[in-house]
């Protein structure tokens, strides 16, 4: 059983990035390379690239492996670098983590392989060939939501006692019973984020060492303050930057992530461009609702912004 108290060797506050376009919808290394320092001033410990978040349906193998490069390079030691090598077609997710390795990137995020809808024992010979083929960490992501599948606690736990390498969980079931079950088994050393911003305060009370997030490009600080916090015992003042960062963790999910933090992100100075096809434009209704949230840390990231660039 693994007891809580140490922070996870990958970094308990994680930042699940965004991927630039330029005006022709190309990857913008260069922007990519100041939102990675930019993050990683901000608080966080360490970024997942060609994620979700990054949009990593919608790039090439060679754009992630390009990031992932590129990313690994600007942040040096100060940080950690994850790489989103997962996909639904097991071949090429080992191939692509065997890539990444060779960028010098700290740890492979997987997600539970969607569309084909695997069955638990399809999940362990996947998850297996990945661990197998690599001297990566991998962080297992499971996402039933998007993959129409769900990992059950009980495979998870047997795919790292099969698998020294199988690191931890990003979980973003939103079932917390199914947190406690990882938690309460998982084996010394292994891993558990919570994979949604909103839950990141509930899971660390399970007994959770830690956040992938999305709403850290916008209050990277405020997380790493209630983290902080929670860890020295003061539940009241976590609790407090929880509620108070509430509104904003909605509003970034009104509509299909990345869009509405990718908007965010351009509002608040950055260039990132807007989402590759198939992702549409941010409603206006959701404009409406991020906007006056926005306000309290515009100014403030364009005095970090001008630090790192």
């Amino acid at each position: 059983m693994h007891s809580n108290g140490t922070a996870p060797k990958l970094g308990a506050l994680l930042t699940a990035m965004v991927t630039p376009f330029d005006a022709a919808g190309e990857v913008d290394l260069r922007e990519a390379v100041r939102i990675a320092r930019y993050l990683v001033e901000e608080g966080s410990h360490g970024l997942v690239v060609a994620g979700t978040t990054g949009e990593s349906p919608a790039l090439s193998d060679d754009e992630k492996v390009a990031l992932f490069r590129e990313v690994r390079k600007a942040i040096g030691p100060r940080a950690t670098v994850v790489a989103g090598t997962g996909g639904n077609n097991t071949r090429h997710s080992v191939e692509l983590t065997r890539r990444a390795e060779e960028c010098g990137v700290d740890a492979a995020l997987a997600v539970v392989p969607y569309y084909n809808k695997p069955t638990q024992d399809g999940m362990l010979l996947h998850f297996g060939a990945i661990a197998e083929a690599t001297a990566l960490p991998i962080i297992v992501y499971n996402i039933p939501s998007r993959t129409g599948a769900n990992m059950l606690p009980e495979t998870l736990l047997e795919l790292a006692r099969r698998h020294g390498n199988i690191a931890g969980v990003k979980e973003s079931s939103g079932d917390c019973a199914q947190f406690s079950k990882i938690l309460r088994d998982r084996r010394e050393g292994f891993s558990f984020w919570s994979g949604d911003d909103h839950l990141f305060l509930p899971s660390l009370a399970l007994g959770g060492d830690g956040l992938i997030s999305v709403a850290s490009h916008v209050c990277g600080r405020e997380l790493r303050e209630m983290l902080d916090a929670y860890k020295q015992g003061d539940v009241a003042r976590a609790s407090e930057i929880h509620l108070s960062l509430s509104a904003l963790f909605a509003a970034l999910f009104t509509t299909t992530s990345p869009i509405p933090v990718k908007w965010a992100m351009n509002r608040l100075g950055f260039a990132c461009g807007p989402c590759r096809s198939p992702l549409g434009a941010m409603p206006e209704a959701s404009q409406a609702l991020l906007e006056p949230l926005l306000e309290r840390y515009r100014e403030r990231t364009r005095a970090r912004l001008a630090a790192v660039s």
